[in-house]
């Protein structure tokens, strides 16, 4: 059974989207990759942007979607990343691109509608 997560993510204050982004998918996509390389088989980054064009102070500026093939191999993966140094790693990068205090990260389950043609 597929194990599935998000998270919402919140740029640092005083970042742009764009540098958020830039950042992400050249320095902390990397980090990513590797940490979750041999445990999980997607690792999807979702940057958002107001369909209004205006940011709110509560908006998420990405989620991002982990899935592992079953839970043995997710607790395994924390289980690896529970290591001091990975750990002071991360977050010495994350500091570098996010609030911190605004990340969140849910479990999903989901339910999706059959829809006819368009």
């Amino acid at each position: 059974m597929t194990i599935r997560s998000i998270t919402l993510l919140k740029r640092r204050p005083g970042m742009s989207r764009a540098d958020f982004r830039a950042y992400y998918e050249t320095h902390h996509r990397l980090i990513g990759e590797r940490v979750l390389g041999g445990y999980a088989t997607r690792y999807v980054r979702h940057f958002l942007t107001p369909a209004d064009g205006t940011d709110q102070a509560h908006d998420a500026d990405a989620i991002l979607e982990i899935e592992f093939p079953n839970e043995a191999a997710m607790q395994a993966c924390f289980a690896a990343m529970a290591d001091p140094a990975l750990q002071a790693e991360i977050a010495a990068d994350e500091e570098k691109l996010f609030d911190r205090s605004r990340i969140r990260t849910f479990s999903v389950e989901a339910c999706a509608s059959d829809m006819p043609p368009p």
